[in-house]
């Protein structure tokens, strides 16, 4: 008897904590998406599939921007199927490629005519190299994005209000940018093993932050916005690549104190869709509510700038 009283406790106890600390709000917008184009990165799982999901849902035309044809198109079928919009189309970007990133962005500005939303999306935490020669990390969850924007931006201001959601995490409160590092070794930080691997992921989502900070203050005057975003802690495929030892330990933690993709992406939809929060451009979201009282370090004006013109050079754009 006892035993049951604890385990009903324990129960008790989670549910309250889960509904007080762990459960997220949902995106409340009921705007109508027909007529309009959207570009989700990373679209065939997680977060980034439920977010075209919804897109589609409310008559967008999607493109799916990913790097695994077979995975995208399987993810296609499902949303088509579920939403009966036939508007969400394939198209092949590989982020560990500057080239593919060029190549996608020449394909849809031939092929499509307008730009509403770009939702930086994609993420991953994996050891290597880009084909560039960049660290993975840096790569695939700035650098790549980064370019994808600048490309873009002409098409996104053209066809205004349009808006740029780049998908973060509150991670970057962990994170830092060494630019000696990154001049020197085109990475984050050095070292290839878990914790390593860790602590650039949380370097990369302070470049997303700064980024957005940066790229608000350049859009200044047009009729496009940028917001940043923590998603919350969300079961996704972001650390499948890790080593077996890490999945084990984050495996129970995953399972009683993360949510699901359809919560994770509400925050995403929030940013996109919202009406009214265009005076919050470049600001960060979390919750489904800007964050004011953000870490400075996420504010700081000679870093984002700093970010801003090494990523032009990384990129061949300066």
């Amino acid at each position: 008897m006892m035993l049951l009283l604890v385990a009903a406790l324990l129960v008790g106890g989670y549910f309250l904590f889960y509904l007080t600390f762990i459960k997220l709000p949902r995106c409340k917008s009921t705007t109508k998406l027909h007529g309009k184009t959207a570009i989700v990165t990373g679209a065939n799982t997680g977060i980034g599939k439920t977010t075209a999901l919804d897109l589609a849902r409310r008559g967008a035309r999607v493109i799916m921007a990913c790097r695994d044809r077979r995975r995208a198109e399987a993810a296609i079928r499902e949303i088509v199927q579920e939403t009966g919009n036939n508007q969400v189309i394939f198209m092949q970007l590989d982020l560990a490629s500057l080239q593919s990133v060029r190549s996608f962005a020449e394909n849809f500005l031939r092929s499509e005519s307008r730009l509403d939303l770009l939702i930086n999306n994609a993420g991953l935490m994996n050891s290597g190299k880009t084909e560039e020669g960049f660290g993975m990390i840096f790569g695939v969850n700035h650098l790549g994005h980064f370019l994808l924007t600048v490309l873009l931006l002409d098409r996104l201001k053209a066809s205004g209000p349009s808006r740029v959601v780049t998908v973060a995490s509150k991670m970057y409160e962990f994170g830092k940018v060494d630019f000696n590092c990154l001049t020197t070794h085109r990475d984050l930080r050095l070292g290839e093993n878990d914790y390593h691997l860790w602590w650039k992921y949380c370097h990369s989502k302070l470049c997303n932050v700064l980024f957005t900070y940066e790229l608000a203050k350049r859009l200044q005057g047009t009729d496009v916005t940028c917001y940043s975003l923590h998603p919350g802690g969300v079961k996704t495929e972001i650390g499948r690549y890790t080593g077996f030892l890490w999945r084990l330990f984050t495996a129970p933690i995953l399972f009683l104190f993360f949510v699901d993709a359809e919560l994770g992406a509400q925050t995403t939809l929030h940013c996109a869709l919202e009406p009214g929060i265009e005076h919050l451009s470049g600001h960060y979201f979390t919750q489904c509510a800007p964050v004011m009282n953000i870490a400075r370090k996420a504010r700081d004006d000679a870093a984002a700038k700093k970010l801003w013109e090494l990523s032009e050079s990384f990129c061949g754009l300066s």
